[in-house]
């Protein structure tokens, strides 16, 4: 980890300390608290894009491999709506706050414990380690160098996360693993302008307001 940041134990769980912006709260991963809650709370099928992605139903529940986790929101949304979602993430404060956070979440006895139930927290670090065939769909969000087009300043804790982790520069090594690893199709959410991961057309793209996800069909998956 770099000297800028510094993992500490507080009363509320495990949290990030970004040292060279003191100004800045902790990063946590609280999936009772703030934005990860509200969606997890008040989404619905028909609200979320990455749902239909996915090809989650009311009655189809496929299991997820989330193999860029980061801070894991997706994959609450995907857990509350019944997904078994497995999380996959190699840098080593992130991972070691998303277990802090998961076992937290579990503890509690409400809908968003409940979900968090459903999520796991691979020992791999990267999805080319992963047997195939144990999971339905695998989501791949990796993060994008910055481009300089944004207008609207990133959220304080994603600043800190982004800063922390950087931008994922070998992304497009991800595609075949997950080809490979996925029964039924990979999903990869991409800022609107980038180009394909590893330069592959998708079968099937989905836009939202701010991203769009990219659908790779591996077989026998009803759209």
């Amino acid at each position: 980890m770099s000297s800028e940041f510094e993992l500490r134990q507080t009363d509320d769980g495990l949290a990030l300390v970004w040292l060279t912006e003191p100004k800045l709260q902790p990063l946590r991963i609280d999936f009772h608290q703030g934005k990860s809650a509200y969606r997890a709370l008040h989404t619905s099928l028909k609200s979320e894009a990455i749902a239909k992605a996915l090809g989650v139903t009311g009655k189809r529940k496929p299991s997820v491999i989330d193999a860029t986790a980061g801070l894991a929101r997706d994959a609450m949304v995907l857990a509350g709506f019944g997904c078994q979602v497995q999380l996959i993430e190699r840098h080593p404060s992130v991972r070691a706050l998303l277990a802090d956070g998961l076992l937290r979440a579990q503890q509690q006895t409400d809908s968003i414990a409940e979900a968090a139930r459903r999520m796991t927290l691979l020992a791999a670090t990267h999805i080319n380690q992963v047997e195939g065939g144990i999971a339905d769909v695998v989501y791949l969000d990796p993060m994008y160098p910055k481009t300089g087009k944004r207008k609207a300043q990133v959220k304080k804790d994603m600043q800190m996360f982004q800063q922390l982790v950087g931008s994922d520069e070998d992304a497009d090594e991800l595609l075949q693993p997950a080809l490979d690893v996925a029964r039924y199709r990979v999903v990869v959410k991409r800022p609107a302008s980038a180009p394909f991961l590893a330069g592959i057309e998708p079968n099937q793209q989905l836009s939202s307001k701010k991203h769009r996800f990219d659908i790779y069909i591996n077989q026998g998956f009803e759209s």
